[in-house]
């Protein structure tokens, strides 16, 4: 049996399942880690370092390389938002990435800012995770992201 058999889970459950894994990464780091009753404003969970600086963290899980979207109305740029992004390939364990959301203040191919002025669609920041984008998320590796907090 492969440990690491994403496709016989659901979404709600990778969902589930990259949120505490976060959590659990920032805990082995030296943060202290708080969770909201609500998750009303897109804010998974609070990290804290010992010298009182804290994140608000939003998780989001793709499997096998899609895109991820963050509405406007819930994420708004500032510098202690951060995004961390657990990518699911299948037969492979899970890859780690840490946004700072002032990173789309500078979009990219990657890191995309969708206004959709006069259509239907919300505006939206978005991550395109693709096998050809994946060098443009190296810089974005948790290990990296992290030690710099």
């Amino acid at each position: 049996m492969n440990r690491y058999n994403w496709d016989k889970l659901t979404h709600l459950q990778l969902g589930r399942y990259a949120e505490y894994y976060m959590k659990m990464e920032f805990t082995l780091f030296g943060f202290e880690v708080y969770s909201p009753e609500v998750d009303e404003r897109g804010i998974d969970f609070l990290v804290r370092k010992s010298d009182g600086i804290y994140y608000e963290v939003q998780v989001k899980s793709a499997q096998n390389y899609n895109y991820i979207f963050l509405p406007k109305r819930k994420f708004k740029i500032r510098e202690n938002l951060l995004v961390a992004v657990v990518l699911f390939v299948e037969e492979e364990p899970p890859k780690l990435y840490l946004i700072r959301s002032t990173e789309w203040l500078n979009p990219n191919l990657v890191l995309v800012d969708r206004s959709y002025e006069e259509r239907k669609s919300e505006p939206e920041f978005g991550i395109n995770l693709s096998k050809k984008n994946m060098p443009l998320m190296d810089k974005f590796q948790f290990d990296k992201i992290i030690r710099g907090l």
